[in-house]
């Protein structure tokens, strides 16, 4: 196992079946440029690879491309989504199981995680949790930090609740089998080239020590 990874993230694929969020289109991509991204991707060991939201695109364009370059991928959906136009359903995530495909929750209303009150972290941290579970068929130990906001109390939470790895949105590489994973969004702006220019090969020194000090504030406030 590579000492360091490198965590990748789509949100939407191709044309939205549902209404987005205000900002959410600077994370649809067409599908020539994810094609273009996998690409880039297939055969990097390190390379890890997951999906943010629950969107229908995942099942529909995200997991052929997946299964035609031998590569896999954990799913973060919204158990508030599901069944919902443009989003997965339970059969949906039956069908990334089969698939071999890893499912982890993205909370229930993607909604920061950040300032939860009681009825909130049960909400979004447990009850979204066992919905998925329901739905997968099988425990959910990951999740991944909505809008890629937390402090050390979120962090706290979901340590104290037993979730094996937790995601984040920071851009910086990770170290293999850490207990929180940063990782990078693709955006609209990306392709083949930009994945491997600006993230497989590597940031600038500063770059890596702005995104460094950056989770570090996070964890600490």
């Amino acid at each position: 196992m590579p000492a360091h990874v490198t965590n990748i993230c789509f949100h939407g694929i191709g044309e939205p079946e549902r209404e987005l969020e205000p900002g959410e289109d600077r994370y649809w991509i067409s599908q020539d440029a994810y094609e273009d991204i996998l690409d880039a991707v297939a055969g990097r060991p390190e390379v890890r690879i997951s999906f943010d939201d629950g969107n229908h695109s995942d099942v529909a364009i995200g997991l052929p491309g997946l299964l035609a370059r031998g590569l896999s991928a954990t799913f973060f959906v919204l158990a508030g989504r599901l069944g919902k136009p443009g989003s997965v359903d339970r059969l949906d995530i039956r069908l990334l199981r089969v698939a071999g495909m890893r499912i982890g929750t993205h909370g229930m209303d993607h909604v920061s995680w950040r300032g939860l009150d009681p009825a909130g972290v049960r909400r979004e941290l447990i009850q979204a949790r066992e919905q998925i579970t329901m739905a997968a068929g099988e425990t959910v130990d990951e999740a991944a930090l909505p809008l890629g906001r937390y402090d050390r109390t979120t962090l706290r939470h979901l340590r104290r609740l037993g979730y094996e790895h937790v995601y984040s949105s920071d851009r910086a590489h990770a170290v293999a089998g850490a207990w929180l994973q940063p990782r990078f969004s693709v955006t609209a702006n990306d392709d083949g080239a930009s994945v491997r220019s600006q993230i497989l090969n590597g940031q600038g020194i500063a770059k890596r020590v702005e995104r460094q000090a950056a989770g570090l504030v996070k964890r600490l406030r």
